[in-house]
């Protein structure tokens, strides 16, 4: 019976993830989240875990210590627009990310959840991943095209600017793609999700796509995914994103 972890798991995509796993037959959900997730699923399991705090991923790694892994989705992350902007700006998500207006305090809050609570979370959770009944354990961290370096110029209209979201991004593929290199008997794999409407940002970006319909495409690639895609960052159609 494969269990899967989903962190972020409260809404958006993530809680799109655990309506579409859940309803897998012998599947057991972990859902984690640093709000509460309420919830009556015979398959499903819910923490409280604020992956900017790593006492709170400690607690909860020493909580489900001796269970095994088989699949991790890493869905839980912030968009790092500056509050008081985005307060007065709610349905202007570029306005709240320039260079004028980014601030020290949105920068490292943004990096500390993007980045440093992914290290820490998938850290944490390798003993879950390496138990001996697992036999190809996987990790899928949603990261975005903007955290790509390459496709970050001109013409690329929606090239420049998003300094925190960028930079935090580009970080997280960083340390995914170490733990690929480190840890080379789980498979770690970076997906593009699209630009997908969710509570990252208070009104809704053009052109962005519902939950259900980014999961949708993006589950069946999930379930192909092996070790020789380890390290590896691709869009929701299994395309190949440059770095």
């Amino acid at each position: 019976m494969p269990t899967i972890l989903v962190s972020g798991a409260a809404n958006g995509l993530g809680a799109a993830f655990v309506d579409a796993y859940r309803q897998q037959e012998g599947t057991e959900i972990i859902a984690i989240d640093r709000a509460a997730i309420p919830s009556s699923y015979e398959n499903f399991r819910s923490f409280q875990v604020d992956v900017a705090d790593e006492h709170s991923i400690d607690t909860f790694a020493r909580q489900i210590q001796d269970e095994a892994i088989d699949l991790v989705i890493h869905s839980a992350g912030i968009r790092g627009l500056v509050p008081s902007v985005e307060a007065e700006k709610p349905n202007d998500v570029a306005a709240c990310e320039t260079i004028s207006v980014m601030d020290m305090a949105t920068l490292t809050r943004t990096f500390q959840i993007n980045a440093a609570g992914t290290f820490f979370l998938l850290r944490a959770l390798l003993p879950n991943l390496r138990r001996p009944t697992v036999p190809q354990p996987k990790v899928v961290v949603m990261s975005s095209r903007m955290g790509s370096i390459g496709n970050n110029e001109l013409p690329n209209k929606d090239a420049g600017s998003a300094f925190a979201y960028r930079a935090s991004k580009a970080a997280l593929n960083t340390i995914v793609r170490s733990f690929a290199v480190d840890v080379p008997e789980v498979a770690f794999i970076l997906c593009h999700p699209g630009r997908v409407e969710t509570k990252l940002v208070k009104g809704v970006e053009a052109g962005a796509i519902s939950v259900e319909e980014s999961v949708a495409s993006v589950m069946p690639l999930i379930s192909t995914w092996d070790r020789i895609d380890s390290g590896k960052f691709y869009d929701r159609f299994g395309q190949v994103i440059q770095w």
